[in-house]
């Protein structure tokens, strides 16, 4: 295999890898691309604009702005977004999360947090059913320690809540031929009927705020772009349905310690996990893929080249609040003046204490675990 064919990006709801495209994603997949009206809509709203918005996180949405203008008629908005349970929570997965937050807060939204932990199941031969639950919960302790309002936000495993969305589930089932699922997912005949049945699951989230408070309900989607073919299908059956079109915002993805793709459970050496110990975490930063040269002589001369850097994207995307301190940074790099190893150890720094404080919420979260979970509508 060449080193051209490994870099070769691939992007589905179970698969991304090599070097990413952004611009052919968003032509691929068919969406708008962010415009600044609608970022400055959201801060508006918010009081302030998040790091995500100011740094471009966020570049392509479905229907962002009509969500925004229902809300601005008095509307009352929700939002969805999910996690495949398959192993512990990284960096990567802790991005959109944040940003619901901030979206909860600003739009003082109901938030429904899917765990599917039936699709991993389905989709990994290396994964029991049990397993993937056991994540499901000790994945919750990662949402919960984001901030969310326990009174707004509703985390519910597909499995076991399953009585709280079959119903639903069948109705979007019956509008999805397998002719469209196998065309977007590329399922054939070799895959098994559950996973086949899978997106029926996920599409049905999009209505459930409705379905549950018996009122039509719009509802946004903050989401890496990879997870874009299923609203997809949801958005042409919606208004046959009844139900709004749900509306998307799409974000890029964090990339791995390691060069090319974005972070990934599957290669843990190059992921951050909310798990691993700080110590841990800063010797994986130290063995990162940076946009530096082969020798101190070249990086004086020629300068780092940040654009490349998984160490500069790490201060881009999380870990550099501080805009202007962001351009110092990518100056002094490329000047020359800042030596791969220096950046590395101040990102080193501010990971351990990151880590150090998250999992101290993390572990405060175990004692109101059940206060996230899905409950029956009360009537």
């Amino acid at each position: 295999m060449t080193d051209q064919e490994k870099q070769e990006m691939v992007v589905t709801p179970w698969d991304v890898s090599g070097n990413i495209d952004y611009d052919k994603l968003i032509e691929q997949f068919g969406v708008q691309r962010m415009t600044q009206s609608i970022v400055d809509r959201i801060a508006k709203h918010a009081g302030y604009k998040h790091l995500q918005l100011r740094r471009g996180v966020y570049l392509s949405h479905r229907d962002t702005d009509w969500w925004l203008s229902e809300y601005e008629k008095g509307n009352k908005v929700g939002l969805y977004t999910g996690r495949g349970p398959s192993g512990h929570v990284h960096l990567g997965h802790l991005l959109p999360w944040f940003f619901c937050k901030y979206l909860q807060d600003a739009f003082d939204a109901e938030l429904y947090f899917q765990m599917t932990d039936d699709e991993k199941f389905l989709q990994r031969d290396d994964l029991t059913l049990e397993q993937a639950i056991e994540f499901t919960y000790d994945n919750a302790l990662d949402i919960i320690a984001c901030g969310f309002n326990p009174e707004k936000t509703h985390i519910f495993s597909d499995s076991d809540h399953i009585q709280h969305l079959y119903k639903l589930g069948l109705k979007v089932a019956k509008r999805t031929t397998f002719s469209t699922v196998r065309a977007v997912f590329g399922f054939n005949n070799s895959d098994n009927i559950g996973a086949i049945w899978h997106p029926a699951l996920q599409m049905m989230v999009c209505f459930l705020q409705s379905e549950r408070e018996g009122e039509n309900i719009p509802c946004l989607i903050p989401a890496a772009i990879d997870q874009d073919p299923y609203w997809r299908i949801t958005r042409d059956i919606a208004e046959k349905m009844g139900y709004y079109k749900p509306a998307q915002i799409h974000a890029k993805f964090l990339p791995g310690l390691d060069e090319g793709g974005k972070m990934s459970s599957s290669q843990p050496d190059s992921a951050i996990f909310t798990t691993d110990s700080p110590k841990k975490a800063a010797q994986k930063v130290m063995r990162a893929f940076t946009g530096g040269r082969d020798t101190v002589e070249e990086q004086k001369k020629l300068g780092g080249r940040p654009d490349i850097c998984n160490v500069y994207a790490y201060y881009y995307f999380m870990f550099e609040d501080d805009d202007q301190k962001l351009v110092d940074r990518e100056a002094i790099c490329k000047s020359g003046e800042l030596m791969c190893g220096t950046c590395k150890k101040q990102l080193a720094e501010r990971v351990k204490a990151f880590l150090t404080d998250f999992q101290e919420k993390r572990e405060k979260a175990r004692k109101v675990l059940d206060d996230f979970l899905l409950k029956p509508v009360v009537k």
